[in-house]
């Protein structure tokens, strides 16, 4: 089977091109190749699609084999694969994801892409639908999840939930660089309150325009950036009156930009997209 490793700033997916390739059970193979000692080495696997809604369709899966429904950076890497590799000449297009169809517009320079503008929707802020179960927060008069107090492994946290395709719950701390992620997210990921796990993005805001962010991915643990997480973040920021509504998103793997048109309720990603290599492998 042949692929493409890709990556967005540091967010790495087995890409498989399924207009060429046929793929019969992606859960297992999403969990071999992103075995980075017996496998290629990746947060998970996506498929590019034919689509009867869009012009393309991307199916994601994490590390673990779990299927995701949306992936920023990956969404990105599937917009570049389709113009490097000569499956459109446009670039406007339009993919369909696991939450919704999504419209990407193209940067190209020398005959590449380099950059990727993605419609990346309305953020969702009602609990039940991000999905968040608040009877699990402590006691507060308040509808959404915006400023709760949650207990996690005996402390208590101020967190913020939001969703853009994927459940994301955003805590605010000092110390980004020195916090023990490894430890701490999976509480997060598999807390009680988050009834189908939860992506948890670590920040600490530096100015009313910047924000630093680390990740901990459902299914995948700590990668070096997540695209929905950083719309997320930015959505969170502003509502919590930190930041403006143009936010840059300082990752482990690079920066993305992030404008949030709250006219129109519309959060905007733009960032890079980077192709490894390609490679075969035999199953």
């Amino acid at each position: 089977m042949k692929f493409t490793k890709m990556h967005g700033i540091g967010n790495d997916y087995v890409y498989v091109n399924c207009f060429q390739e046929h793929v019969e059970q992606p859960e297992e193979l999403a969990r071999l190749v992103s075995d980075r000692h017996f496998g290629v080495g990746s947060d998970g696997l996506i498929l590019i699609k034919p689509s009867d809604c869009a012009d393309f369709e991307m199916e994601m899966y994490n590390a673990d084999g779990s299927r995701g429904a949306m992936c920023g950076n990956g969404i990105r890497c599937v917009a570049k694969y389709v113009y490097d590799y000569g499956l459109t000449d446009q670039t406007k297009i339009s993919v369909a994801t696991g939450s919704g169809v999504k419209y990407l517009d193209l940067t190209v320079e020398n005959g590449k892409v380099a950059l990727v503008r993605v419609d990346m929707g309305a953020p969702v802020l009602e609990a039940e639908k991000i999905p968040v179960d608040v009877s699990k927060f402590e006691a507060e008069k308040a509808t959404g999840v915006i400023g709760r107090t949650l207990c996690v492994k005996g402390n208590s946290y101020t967190v913020t939930c939001v969703s853009m395709g994927n459940p994301h719950c955003i805590v605010c701390t000092e110390d980004v660089d020195g916090l023990a992620i490894e430890e701490i997210g999976p509480y997060f990921e598999r807390h009680e309150a988050f009834p189908d796990r939860v992506n948890t993005e670590f920040i600490r805001v530096l100015d009313r325009q910047t924000v630093q962010m680390r990740v901990w991915e459902r299914g995948s643990g700590e990668t070096w950036a997540c695209g929905t997480g950083a719309c997320a973040v930015a959505v969170a920021c502003i509502l919590n009156g930190w930041t403006d509504e143009q936010v840059t998103v300082k990752l482990r793997g690079g920066d993305l930009q992030i404008f949030w048109d709250r006219e129109n309720d519309t959060v905007f990603m733009t960032g890079p997209a980077t192709v490894v290599f390609d490679g075969e492998l035999f199953l």
